[in-house]
C-alpha cells in the first residue's frame, strides 16, 4: 500500500503521457490511479495480466506499472513476455511488490523491468521514479518542453513552435502534437488517437481525427514542414522528423 495521503504538491508540470496500472487490490488501483492523475497523467487499469493484455491491444500506454503478485498470470511472468514481443520491448515497466529481498529485485530487473519498488511506498517516490523512467527511455526530454526536430512544444506556456515561430494551434491540435511528439515514428490509427487525445469517454466520429490532422498540416505546411505528420495507407498515422521520402507515406488524409 501507499505510505502517505495524496498531496497536492504532486500536481507537477508533466506531458499527458498514459500509465497503465495492474494491480488486483481495487483500493490499492484507485489509490495509485488517483496519485497519477494529480500528477498530471491519464491512467488505465487492470486487475491482471489478461485484462492488462486486452488494454494494450485496445491503446499503447506510455508506462507500466505492473504488480508483482497477480492472480492466474503474475506480473513478472507477463513482464517477461512482453520483454520478448518486438511491438511491447520497448515499453517501459516499474514493478511494484512487497518482495524486497535482493534477489528479487534482481530477477525484476534481469527480466527487463525499468524499475523496482518495495510497497510501501509514498506518492512521491513513485511520481519521481516513473519521471525518472520516462526520462530514460526518452519518453519526455524535459519536464516543461518536448523537443522533436526544431519542433518545441512546451507544455508550461501551452506553446508550440518552430524555431522561433509560433504555431496558432487549438488546445484539442496541442493535445494531438503533445500525443504524437511523445510517441514518434510509431503508427497510430483513428480509433487509437480518439482514445488517448480526446478520451474514452467522450464520443466523437472518426472522421474529426482527419478534420484535425489536416488543419495541423496545413499550420506546418506554413513554415515548410507538413511532412512532420504522415498518413501510413492502410494504417493510420505517424509522426516523425525523419525524410519522409524515405517512408511509403502520403501526406493527404
Amino acid at each position: 500500500m501507499l505510505k502517505y495521503p495524496i498531496c497536492p504538491y504532486l500536481n507537477l508540470i508533466m506531458p499527458s503521457l498514459t500509465i497503465l496500472v495492474v494491480e488486483d487490490e481495487d483500493a490499492i488501483r484507485g489509490m495509485l490511479m488517483m496519485v497519477l492523475e494529480q500528477a498530471g497523467f491519464r491512467s488505465m487499469a487492470a486487475a491482471d495480466a489478461q485484462d492488462a493484455q486486452k488494454a494494450l491491444d485496445e491503446a499503447l500506454p506510455d508506462l507500466i506499472l505492473l504488480d508483482w503478485m497477480l492472480p492466474g498470470t503474475s506480473g513478472v511472468e507477463w513482464a517477461r513476455r512482453l520483454k520478448k514481443d518486438p511491438l511491447y520491448r520497448e515499453l517501459p515497466i516499474i514493478l511494484l511488490t512487497a518482495r524486497g529481498e535482493e534477489e528479487d529485485k534482481v530477477r525484476g530487473l534481469e527480466i527487463g523491468a525499468d524499475d523496482y519498488m518495495t510497497k510501501p511506498f509514498s506518492p512521491k517516490e513513485l511520481v519521481a521514479r516513473i519521471r525518472a523512467v520516462l526520462r530514460r527511455t526518452g519518453k519526455v526530454n524535459d519536464l516543461a518542453q518536448i523537443t522533436q526536430g526544431d519542433l518545441v512544444l512546451d507544455t508550461e506556456q501551452h506553446r508550440l513552435s518552430i524555431g522561433d515561430k509560433q504555431l496558432d494551434v487549438s488546445p484539442t491540435e496541442f493535445r494531438l502534437m503533445q500525443f504524437f511528439m511523445t510517441h514518434p515514428d510509431k503508427v497510430f490509427n483513428r480509433t487509437q488517437l480518439l482514445d488517448q487525445v480526446w478520451g474514452r469517454s467522450v464520443y466523437i466520429e472518426e472522421r474529426t481525427v482527419d478534420v484535425h490532422i489536416r488543419r495541423l498540416r496545413k499550420i506546418l505546411g506554413e513554415h515548410g514542414r507538413e511532412d512532420l505528420v504522415q498518413t501510413v495507407r492502410g494504417f493510420g498515422y505517424r509522426f516523425s522528423v525523419a525524410d519522409s521520402s524515405t517512408a511509403s507515406t502520403s501526406t493527404t488524409s
